[in-house]
């Protein structure tokens, strides 16, 4: 073979395995398209033909027979447990036009995991962001397993508000500030020690930044650390920059040791109108501030409404504690937003 014709070779091999590989995933892709929807309509037929008519009693044993049936014709993949999923799917998605988007976007892998979300709003939740941020299955299970929708700010929110945001993502691509942001990061993967201080936190962070902004959301972009700003004459600086696509508006982290103080507000809002002066672009939206700290003082937060300007303060972890500390941190976290709300409420009404 000469050596032009190896060249040729080359060229078409190369194109042709491209062509393989997409084929191959378009394949795959149609093939979890056709199963999903099969099983949602096994478990339409299921529950609407069977289990409602009069026969809800015997439910278990017509799920036991049919599984055996199914068994004896098709092999194995059609245990009781399987069958069991697909009721439980046509249950939860009973909206033809949602199965078709979730058919398109999610393998059966990933629905059998927000099967066993039981909170309408927080398997919303993570069916929308897992869509949005392409997830992989252990991705996925990772984010739920950290508890990823507990410590989103939109958590805190009363119901109508989050169906409403997770509705603006759904139907229009828009994220809302309270969905992008994650409250507290969970930097045990830096691994930082019991003792830091904030150049090492910084270090690390700028250090595993690709695994950071996986953290923070994939709409997240590394744009400058220690960014000098002056005013005045005077040098200021910023721990950290960044830009989210999705929310087109930059965001300016700070990284401070301790209790949140009263001062780290005046900083940040001094950060945030220069950002908005100078490095705004036409089209963009007011940038936001980030301030994260070591523990969070709820009170001093709530009085400086932090939230209607702009800034939002997070905790910062570097050793995930046992999920049970974090499940009663959290659960006492939302319990506070929702009796404000609740008191707001009721002074309204007053």
């Amino acid at each position: 073979m000469t050596d032009m014709t190896q060249t040729i070779v080359t060229g078409i091999l190369a194109d042709v395995r491209q062509l393989i590989e997409q084929s191959k995933q378009r394949a795959a892709v149609a093939v979890n398209a056709e199963l999903t929807r099969l099983y949602w309509q096994i478990g339409q037929r299921i529950r609407q033909d069977i289990l409602h008519e009069q026969r809800a009693k015997y439910g278990k044993g017509i799920v036991a027979n049919l599984s055996k049936q199914l068994s004896a014709d098709y092999g194995r993949g059609w245990s009781v447990t399987h069958l069991w999923y697909c009721i439980n799917f046509f249950d939860i998605f009973p909206d033809n036009k949602i199965l078709h988007t979730l058919c398109g976007e999610l393998s059966w892998s990933h629905l059998r995991l927000l099967l066993a979300v039981d909170a309408e709003l927080k398997r919303n939740f993570y069916v929308e962001l897992c869509r949005l941020e392409k997830w992989s299955v252990r991705q996925l299970q990772e984010r739920m397993k950290s508890m990823l929708y507990e410590r989103t700010a939109i958590s805190r929110q009363p119901d109508e508000t989050i169906r409403h945001d997770l509705q603006v993502l759904r139907e229009q691509g828009r994220l809302s500030a309270d969905l992008a942001f994650r409250d507290p990061y969970v930097l045990d993967f830096l691994g930082l020690a019991d003792t830091y201080s904030e150049k090492d936190l910084e270090s690390a962070i700028v250090a595993e930044l690709q695994r950071v902004i996986i953290e923070l959301g994939s709409d997240f972009a590394f744009m400058a650390r220690q960014k000098r700003i002056t005013i005045d004459e005077r040098d200021y600086y910023i721990d950290l920059l960044f830009y989210h696509r999705r929310l087109r508006c930059l965001v300016a982290i700070e990284l401070k040791i301790g209790e949140f103080e009263a001062a780290y507000k005046g900083q940040m809002e001094l950060y945030l109108r220069y950002l908005e002066k100078y490095e705004q672009l036409d089209g963009e939206n007011t940038p936001i501030g980030l301030i994260l700290c070591t523990g969070k003082n709820h009170e001093h937060v709530e009085l400086l409404q932090l939230d209607k300007s702009n800034i939002r303060v997070a905790d910062y972890l570097t050793l995930l504690p046992p999920k049970e500390v974090l499940e009663e941190k959290l659960h006492r976290s939302i319990e506070r937003a929702r009796q404000r709300m609740m008191l707001n409420g009721s002074n309204d009404d007053a």
